[in-house]
């Protein structure tokens, strides 16, 4: 018997999802939350053999929940279940600690083998992100160099990525311009490239943003 934790913030999922599971005796589920606050209450209470968490949650991220919950719980398997198919996220969610990725249009048998795979120990990807991550091996991506910024260096290009002018990000930052010019011309050289466009592209594919 694999019992089941299910976190989503919307019902017909959870309808869904329970529908899938409900001639499967061997996988009972255990409970279900709509937000990260009521998980964590429920996990105090009881742990399931595997959990089903929901990506965007209404008070949480759930990249950082992954990883917070299994800082406490670090034997508890989690399968990611979303609607984001961008393999940016399948990496976040990958090294926050989830074992499996889902995308919620799956079907019963892929919920299925997710659940065992991960219950066993295993990884599993849905056969969609499988595909993107292969897709995107072949168009020469780089995703697997890793790059290290400094926490300033990640402010700064959060607000690139937001469209923010050299100006006004050393307003909100209470910083100079060539302070905020000095961090982007070091953000140029760590992901080697030229331009802001450029420096958002690369960031987007590395995940850094």
């Amino acid at each position: 018997m694999i019992t089941i934790g299910i976190v989503d913030d919307h019902s017909l999922i959870i309808s869904g999802l329970a529908h899938m599971l409900s001639d499967q005796p061997d996988c009972p589920i255990l409970f279900t939350a709509g937000n990260g606050k009521q998980l964590v209450a429920e996990l105090e209470r009881q742990l399931p053999d595997v959990l089903l968490l929901d990506i965007e949650l209404p008070d949480s991220n759930g990249i950082e929940l992954c990883a917070e919950i299994l800082k406490k719980y670090p034997a508890l398997p989690i399968i990611a279940l979303t609607n984001h198919d961008e393999v940016v996220y399948v990496r976040k969610m990958i090294r926050s600690g989830a074992k499996g990725y889902l995308l919620k249009g799956t079907d019963k048998q892929n919920l299925l083998n997710a659940i065992q795979a991960v219950y066993n120990g295993q990884q599993f990807l849905d056969r969609q992100i499988e595909q993107a991550i292969l897709q995107q091996a072949i168009s020469g991506k780089r995703p697997s160099t890793i790059i290290k910024l400094t926490k300033r260096e990640n402010e700064i290009l959060a607000l690139i990525a937001n469209e923010y002018s050299n100006q006004e990000i050393a307003d909100k930052l209470f910083l100079s311009v060539r302070t905020v010019e000095s961090h982007r011309h070091s953000l140029n050289q760590k992901l080697n490239i030229k331009n802001p466009a450029g420096l958002v592209k690369e960031a987007y594919l590395r995940g850094l943003i």
